[in-house]
């Protein structure tokens, strides 16, 4: 409910007039106070408690992190960022060659499943019949909610398997690129055993790409078809062809979904540990080369090495556990930051 004082007119001037030069002299609107009401005080009460909570609840999760991290933080010091052994009870133990593979993954995940997001939403959104659309919203929804060790399954049982001549053909052929190299294989030899690819970096990449695709394709599909109609009709009204539009109107449009969707799957890749548990072979070293057999993530070593784990081997995990909870916040809030200087529809032209 809005309200306004009025003031007495001037000597002299009309009522409800204005000055010719000058700010106007009957009817001031002056200090407009709006009235909520009930409804909306409650709403935004339990938005600013809803909020708030969620920022308890991770501080309070880093809190219980650093807390029970710190004896082996203490003892390690820097060290711990640069060591590649994971020895704790020995006093050598670090997350440099875990933090490197858990890097590896996640970006093999993304390079993979970034296309294959796109590419599915603007079809859904741009191309299928009203009929199929619905089929294929579905069954991109029931793939996101699949649970992550029949992935991994999948990926050990059958999909390795398959996938080792492609690994083979890209290191024979694109061996020059070094994350591409394999140590040990003879590319001349076609007798060559072909366990040297196996539990790769490539594979577990791979596997996770098929798990966080359907959540990316589901954000962008949403970004995708609330492209305003009147600039689609507009690029069509100036002879573009459909590919023409969804360049000028969607894309720029999405521009901000597709990054957050992006970075929401990254943020998913970062911190998968069954699929990856069961494919990888845990080597506690710095493995570049993404197709060959070796490598780790710090969410399949706390999964290795919990159920064995002395008191201080345990506070040594739980540093690793922290390093990747301030690693997928630094994502997080790189996300929003670059959300946030590209909103959605900010940049579509027609």
């Amino acid at each position: 409910m809005l309200r306004r004082t009025r003031e007495p007119a001037a000597p002299g001037a009309a009522s409800g007039g204005f000055a010719a030069d000058g700010p106007p002299t009957g009817d001031t609107p002056r200090g407009l106070y709006a009235d909520p009401g009930l409804p909306d005080r409650v709403f935004r009460s339990v938005a600013r408690g809803g909020g708030g909570l969620v920022l308890a609840v991770m501080l309070l999760v880093g809190g219980f992190l650093l807390y029970r991290a710190w004896p082996a933080l203490d003892r390690a010091g820097w060290s711990f960022l640069t060591t590649e052994t994971w020895e704790p009870d020995a006093g050598r133990f670090g997350i440099a060659a875990v933090l490197v593979g858990t890097v590896l993954i996640a970006l093999v995940a993304i390079v993979v499943a970034v296309p294959l997001a796109v590419g599915g939403a603007l079809y859904i959104s741009e191309y299928a019949r009203p009929g199929l659309r619905g089929t294929l919203i579905g069954v991109v929804d029931l793939m996101a909610a699949v649970p992550s060790v029949v992935y991994g399954l999948w990926g050990l049982f059958f999909f390795e398997g398959a996938v080792l001549p492609t690994a083979r053909w890209i290191s024979t052929y694109l061996g020059w690129f070094p994350p591409f190299g394999v140590v040990g294989a003879d590319p001349r030899d076609p007798l060559a055993t072909e366990t040297v690819y196996t539990s790769s970096t490539f594979i577990a990449g791979v596997v996770v790409a098929l798990m966080v695709a359907p959540i990316i394709c589901s954000v962008m599909r949403e970004v995708f078809t609330q492209a305003p109609a009147g600039e689609r009709e507009g690029a069509y009204a100036l002879g573009a062809t459909r590919w023409g539009m969804i360049r000028s109107v969607v894309l720029p449009f999405g521009k901000g979904g597709m990054i957050g969707g992006t970075m929401l799957g990254l943020g998913r890749a970062l911190g998968e540990t069954i699929a990856v548990y069961l494919i990888i072979s845990p080597v506690f070293q710095i493995q570049w080369h993404v197709l060959q057999s070796g490598t780790s993530s710090v969410s399949s070593l706390i999964a290795l090495r919990y159920g064995e784990a002395s008191p201080f081997g345990m506070s040594a995990l739980m540093a690793a556990g922290l390093a990747l909870f301030v690693m997928t916040l630094i994502v997080n809030f790189a996300a929003s930051s670059i959300v946030a200087r590209s909103r959605s529809g900010a940049a579509s032209e027609t």
